[in-house]
């Protein structure tokens, strides 16, 4: 691919995504964020949306102090686009690291964490300039020894308490970035995102009919499960504790590479109010918005690999700073 407007020593986007990661974390080149990133970059996380790169440089040297071993193992780069008119990346890694110092997370534990990450960014003569970020926060706090709920009570108290905390992403929160667009026209965005469409609308049947039987499935919290039934659990309590949220297809990217099987990425959102009883527990009436990111390939007997992440963090802090 002739990538131009990129340095020379990029081959295509792929290349470009997993050689600047591992500069700028295992290769400690932080400063290259100063150039790896605009100056104006709007990101936005289950935790909320900022628009600059102080934040961000700041945010990466609490992490590696924090866990000065991590290494992002970059696991798929799924993208659309054209160097001319910007690329779309959607890039998934699997984290290592030993909590070995103490910082956000609380007193070092020296435990050993495993957890993912999806960031979604436009990229645009060598900088990015737009990013929706998802870690699966969930699988760090339980791997520490801590539950969802109970990390978000103690970071709203440590920011100050339910009147000074910050209030996770929302989409009247959220920032409008350079990125407008909504990815490519493919068959397998379609495939995936009428999958979730109907699981969304209550139609779980397509989990038997369009999933393969042999599914692996990558959930929140670290879960890894197996098969149709795994599929349904996950999915059925999502929607059934907030059963009246309304559903949105934000982006959508199909490919089709050599030597991998044809795979999709989809960044969706579900907004609503915690209604019902599910995966968060009792309903509490708390207004709750969902920022998620669904990665699948697929193989001749349906869906074969999923990999699905949110912040279940970000989704009890606005339920307790909604309900106290």
């Amino acid at each position: 691919m002739n990538m131009q407007g990129f340095d020379a020593q990029y081959t295509d986007l792929p290349d470009y995504i997993l050689k600047c990661t591992a500069q700028i974390w295992e290769g400690r080149d932080i400063a290259a964020l100063e150039w790896h990133y605009a100056p104006n970059i709007v990101v936005r996380s289950p935790a909320g949306a900022r628009k600059g790169n102080t934040e961000g440089i700041a945010n990466t040297m609490a992490t590696l102090s924090e866990f000065p071993d991590r290494v992002l193992l970059g696991e798929d780069v799924i993208w659309s686009g054209t160097p001319e008119e910007g690329f779309l990346s959607s890039h998934r890694n699997l984290s290592t690291a030993t909590h070995s110092q103490d910082g956000v997370l609380g007193p070092a534990t020296g435990k050993k964490l495993t957890f993912r990450t999806i960031a979604d960014c436009h990229v645009i003569a060598n900088k990015v300039d737009d990013e929706w970020l998802v870690r699966d926060q969930g699988a760090i706090v339980r791997q520490l020894g801590q539950t969802p709920e109970a990390y978000a009570r103690a970071a709203i108290e440590a920011e100050g308490g339910m009147e000074k905390a910050a209030h996770p992403l929302a989409p009247d929160k959220d920032i409008v970035g350079p990125y407008t667009g909504h990815g490519n026209d493919n068959e397998w965005e379609a495939k995936l995102s009428d999958i979730l469409t109907r699981i969304m609308g209550a139609e779980f049947s397509v989990i038997g009919s369009d999933y393969d039987r042999a599914c692996h499935l990558e959930y929140p919290g670290g879960v890894t499960a197996h098969g149709h039934a795994a599929a349904d659990h996950f999915w059925l309590g999502l929607r059934s504790s907030l059963p009246s949220a309304q559903f949105r297809i934000e982006h959508q990217i199909g490919r089709d590479d050599p030597m991998m099987p044809p795979r999709a990425a989809v960044r969706w959102s579900l907004t609503g109010i915690h209604d019902g009883r599910g995966m968060l527990g009792r309903p509490t009436g708390a207004s709750v918005h969902v920022m998620g990111i669904t990665h699948a390939e697929f193989g001749p007997w349906g869906l074969r690999r999923e990999f699905t992440i949110f912040d279940e963090t970000a989704l009890w802090k606005q339920i307790v700073l909604s309900t106290g």
